[in-house]
């Protein structure tokens, strides 16, 4: 197959400039295919992204051709329900090497997913057995275990550059301290590497902390690079995914933030959020227009590394390092390994309600403005909790989900386009 998406972004690597991605999805093939045009359209580095729909993440593939019918409007791509030669038509004139088209799906069961978009020509994905399933799912963790592995081993037989990009580095979306989040992403590329995958990306959230963030990332690249040297990947940063700011220069100076954040780190691709995203579902010309202010803020050089960044990248390494090997010393199998891990504790994700996770693990927002460990519970940490640590009311939460956003919007003079909740 094409293996459009890893050499786009190595040769954008070389150049030392920043590719931009949507997260855009719409269920009309030519919404779809128009959205996707102007996307390619832009005159700086960018990847496509179809977006599938919620009823396609739970396996229901003939309500969305019955609510498109009835002339109502989907939150993204039912890309199984679509004809394959439809799709493969709206693709024609636009998939190839300069625009790279990655499928973003949400499900804990890809393999329809998978099989689809390999039958229309595209190779790359997203996910995981962990974080498309604690997060998003009901579903067993040891049965999205096996649904991935079988998944996965199809899209790496049936593909000659499968990518699978691992949403372990985003999770809840906030309030989950970097070293979870890194050692998740790695286990994930380990098990992607155990069922034949060789093409592969790392998310990772941004924080609530630039100099975190930052060692975070290169944390997350030495142990990418020590356990998986073997296999072409590179680094996705994600503009902040808790609740945005909720006035236009608030959530436009945090878009900018995270493209500089991603220069910084040395991150090849980013996923890019829009000003709208408190209140609604992005427009294209919503989607667009975020893609074109984080594409300028990523321009010119890196800042400088510092002592604090140096500390929080030997503070996150350690942590993720005894993680990843706890993990990996459960089970020669990486899915047995990964499922035992949570039944024991030792993988544990702040605030999921999922059955599987214990949720004996807590995340809070320490005095420096960063994201530290509340309780560890039965992680394989020593790392010591700091002094506010201990039970939060509703209002600590409230605060702590709201702290990005708040700080953002008390800089700008503007108002707010929806009221605070």
């Amino acid at each position: 197959m094409t293996g459009y998406l890893d050499r786009f972004v190595a040769g954008r690597r070389a150049d030392r400039t920043l590719v931009v991605q949507p997260r855009m999805g719409f269920g009309r093939i030519g919404a779809m295919a128009a959205g996707l045009r102007e996307v390619a359209a832009l005159d700086f580095p960018v990847v496509g992204t179809i977006t599938i729909d919620s009823y396609t993440r739970v396996g229901d593939h003939t309500t969305p051709l019955e609510r498109l019918a009835a002339d109502e409007e989907l939150n993204g791509y039912p890309l199984v329900s679509h004809p394959a030669a439809a799709t493969r038509d709206m693709l024609a004139d636009l998939y190839g090497p300069e625009f790279p088209v990655q499928v973003r799906h949400g499900t804990a069961r890809p393999l329809a997913v998978f099989r689809r978009l390999v039958e229309v020509g595209l190779d790359a994905t997203e996910g995981g057995p962990v974080s498309y399933c604690l997060p998003y799912s009901r579903l067993p963790l040891a049965d999205a275990v096996r649904a991935w592995s079988e998944s996965c081993l199809m899209l790496a037989g049936e593909t000659g550059h499968g990518h699978i990009e691992s949403f372990g580095g985003c999770l809840l979306g906030q309030l989950c301290p970097p070293s979870l989040l890194v050692a998740t992403a790695v286990l994930e590329g380990c098990f992607f590497h155990a069922h034949g995958l060789r093409h592969m990306s790392f998310s990772y959230a941004q924080g609530t902390l630039a100099a975190q963030d930052r060692g975070a990332l290169r944390a997350l690249r030495t142990l990418a690079s020590e356990l998986l040297g073997d296999t072409t990947w590179h680094v996705v940063l994600y503009t902040y995914m808790g609740l945005f700011p909720r006035t236009p220069a608030g959530a436009g100076a945090l878009i900018e933030d995270s493209a500089r954040l991603a220069r910084d780190a040395g991150c090849e691709r980013l996923i890019v959020k829009t000003v709208s995203e408190a209140w609604q579902i992005p427009s294209v010309s919503e989607n667009l227009s975020a893609l074109r202010l984080a594409a300028a803020a990523a321009r010119g050089p890196a800042a400088a590394r510092g002592a604090e960044e140096d500390a929080y990248y030997e503070e996150t390494l350690a942590e993720a390092r005894a993680i990843v090997e706890a993990v990996l010393n459960l089970d020669a199998d990486i899915g047995t390994a990964l499922t035992e891990a949570f039944r024991l504790g030792l993988l544990d994700i702040p605030y999921c309600l999922h059955p599987d996770n214990r949720a004996a693990a807590t995340c809070v927002i320490d005095e420096r403005g960063a994201l530290a460990w509340g309780s560890t519970g039965n992680l394989p940490l020593s790392t010591p909790t700091p002094r506010t640590a201990g039970r939060l009311s509703s209002d600590d939460l409230y605060g702590m989900l709201n702290h990005v956003a708040q700080r953002y919007d008390s800089a700008s003079s503007e108002p707010r386009l929806v009221p605070h909740p």
